[in-house]
């Protein structure tokens, strides 16, 4: 006894001293993450302000340059004009500039060129050549064409920062899930709020009804139902009774319990499924932008070209300004003006015409690889069915209640109870228009049922486990029918007797028939993952012709199917709405969730359905088909054209009379971007 108290008396301090222990191991784990999150804020903000900057200095910029006055035919020419020019351009080019020449730099340094080489290259050979021209020789200046590189570089670089910022939150959405405090019960049986941070195993709680259980535990006094939806899949409430396991997360529906911690941290049930989520996003983050992949390529000829352009015309006796122009005018016919919007002008015009058909694209790597999908995996509850208990079918099982009796008499005990299968029958005599009369003497039993006097008669709403316990059989065909296909079904008792069957059962949704038959004839396979057991998955499955069910699948199993299909070589979709389903969101080639799912399979996934209308994930597939050869289309235009225009530029063609000077170096760079930009936005209003 002594032992006891003596512990009771130092249990603060030491929680308080473990809960320290355990945020400093939780702090040095996370920090390095915290720090690249920041990093990755801290870009996205520069390359936003560098962009508004750069866009305002560069529109006195083009107002001013000749070039543009030559076309558009209009004179603004005023002492030290060509002054403001320079010094406008100079500042783009430096500030505006700076992350693609430290890049450029960073690059070469590697000896791994990309797009940062590709743009810090365009512009500082544009930048030096005009300056050249400003002071040293003649020529024209490209001081609005490096301004307006520099502009669309920024905003698409922006826009990228933005895109890798946001798959970070779903691992900061997850943690909502567990409560912030414990009610912990000390050694004297007193409770006491704790910070959840501060339960150990072994620790004792109690959960109340409707509060979310702190951590995984045994259940060690009391009975409930817990709503595990949210980790498991599982549709239904599953009862909890002494000796039975317990989630950290999940809800407690019903009656008051007390648990014992087992597991706390990175340990339990919700730890896992983050540790799961880190390792799939992790994968996903090193794939390759196919642009990133053009860019070298155009690195390369750019560099090879002009240089080739240079030294060859100083080496055929030309003068050094001719072979200087030269190869300027292929730089910037190279310039990667339509290169760099051929693949983001053609996702953000897609994204947009996707948007107002209920299509949010997160990730637009991801989004490209929606083409090749093979096979999309459907989460059941909430997915392909509404993700709500609903009745399908009243069985009376006595002459004297009919159905409308039957439903009349359980709405009445369920009409107050929050729980998902009182609702379900409350809001069918609601549809049924039922006349619900009042209860008295209402009673929940917990594990039971509930039951009360309705109209002077004795009622109950039981489930099988009453039947059982009494030793009550039910051999009415029609209700074993309903029991062998897996929906959930309960008992109406008037004066201990069963006059009838009420089942209830996750509605499918009326679109998802239809999604199915179109997918399954372009040739994508369907399959279905969930938490449900056999009976019911199959039940649904065989409703919707799935050609292939995983049934009773916990969330490491869900991605341990998604890593199987994807070793077959296989291009994987998941489609989902629930916690248990974020980690395989990430980790197959897609993850498609449905809008109104948790938060946390939103961030998780790289396209939101809006509407909740699986129909839609059709419209993905195609949607992604179209973008994808909008963006070879363009991709072809951006460098097919330079087949043409590089010999020019490099004078190739003088001898049969064509030479293009920088000049029109400068409108072929302009054309093809225009010609780019005209291809991204021709697309359909509506897929």
């Amino acid at each position: 006894m002594h032992e006891h108290k003596e512990h009771d008396m130092h249990r603060e301090p030491q929680i308080a001293e473990s809960h320290q222990m355990k945020h400093k191991e939780v702090h040095e784990e996370h920090e390095h993450k915290a720090l690249s999150t920041a990093h990755h804020k801290m870009m996205m903000e520069d390359y936003k302000k560098r962009f508004i900057i750069s866009t305002i200095l560069t529109i006195p910029l083009i107002i001013l340059s000749p070039f543009i006055q030559d076309i558009i035919g209009y004179t603004l020419v005023f002492p030290g004009s060509e002054l403001v020019i320079f010094v406008l351009a100079s500042i783009v080019y430096f500030y505006g500039g700076y992350p693609f020449i430290t890049g450029l730099m960073k690059e070469l340094k590697s000896r791994k060129p990309g797009m940062m080489t590709l743009i810090g290259l365009a512009i500082s050979v544009a930048y030096a050549y005009s300056l050249a021209v400003l002071f040293l020789i003649p020529g024209k200046t490209f001081f609005w064409e490096l301004a307006t590189l520099v502009d669309i570089m920024l905003l698409g670089h922006w826009i990228e920062m933005k895109a890798v910022i946001g798959a970070s939150k779903a691992l900061e959405e997850i943690t909502k899930l567990i409560p912030s405090t414990a009610h912990l019960i000390t050694h004297k049986g007193e409770v006491v709020d704790v910070p959840l941070s501060q339960l150990k195993p072994g620790d004792k709680v109690l959960v109340k009804p409707g509060e979310r259980i702190p951590a995984d535990g045994e259940v060690i006094e009391g009975s409930t139902s817990v709503d595990e939806s949210m980790l498991t899949g599982e549709s239904k409430p599953v009862t909890k009774k002494q000796g039975d396991m317990v989630i950290g997360g999940s809800i407690n529906l019903e009656g008051a319990i007390k648990v014992e911690i087992q597991r706390t941290g990175k340990e339990t049930y919700l730890g896992q499924i983050i540790k799961l989520m880190e390792e799939a996003q992790a994968t996903k983050l090193r794939m390759q932008s196919l642009a990133d992949r053009a860019a070298v390529i155009s690195t390369i000829i750019a560099i090879i070209t002009g240089t080739i352009t240079f030294i060859g015309w100083v080496l055929f006796g030309a003068e050094a300004i001719f072979a200087l122009e030269r190869m300027v005018t292929v730089m910037v016919i190279t310039c990667p003006h339509a290169l760099g919007l051929a693949v983001p002008l053609v996702v953000s015009v897609s994204t947009a015409r996707s948007a107002k058909n209920g299509l949010l694209i997160r990730d637009k790597r991801a989004f490209e690889a929606a083409k090749d999908v093979q096979v999309i995996v459907f989460d059941k509850t909430g997915t392909l069915t509404e993700g709500r208990f609903a009745v399908t079918n009243i069985v009376p099982l006595d002459e004297q209640f009919d159905e409308k009796k039957i439903l009349s008499l359980a709405a009445a005990l369920e009409a107050n109870s929050e729980h998902p299968i009182a609702r379900g029958i409350y809001e069918k005599a609601k549809e049924m228009e039922v006349n619900i009369p009042n209860a008295k003497d209402f009673k929940s039993i917990t594990g039971i049922g509930v039951k009360g006097n309705v109209e002077g008669l004795n009622v109950m709403v039981v489930g099988p486990g009453y039947l059982k316990e009494h030793s009550i059989e039910i051999r009415d065909e029609r209700v074993l029918e309903l029991q062998r296909s897996g929906k959930t079904t309960v008992y109406v008792v008037v004066d201990d007797r069963v006059v009838g069957a009420i089942a209830l059962g996750d509605i499918i949704r009326k679109e998802s028939m239809e999604t199915i038959r179109e997918l399954k004839s372009m040739g994508i396979k369907c399959v279905m993952l969930t938490g449900d057991n056999k009976v019911t998955a199959q039940d649904v499955a065989s409703k919707l012709e799935i050609d292939e069910v995983f049934a009773e699948v916990l969330p490491q199993e869900k991605v341990n199917v998604i890593k199987e299909l994807q070793g077959r070589s296989l291009k994987v979709a998941m489609v989902g709405d629930g916690v248990n389903d974020a980690p395989a969101l990430i980790q197959a080639d897609v993850g498609i969730a449905i809008g109104a799912g948790t938060d946390i399979a939103i961030e998780s996934a790289d396209i939101i359905l809006v509407r909740n209308d699986p129909r839609d994930v059709v419209s993905v597939i195609k949607l992604s088909k179209l973008t994808y050869r909008k963006m070879i289309e363009n991709l072809l235009w951006a460098t097919g054209y330079n087949a043409f225009a590089i010999p020019a530029a490099a004078g190739l063609l003088i001898g049969i009379g064509i030479l293009f000077s920088p000049a029109i170096g400068a409108i072929f760079m302009s054309l093809s971007t225009v010609i780019v930009a005209i291809n991204a936005k021709l697309f359909p209003e509506k897929f």
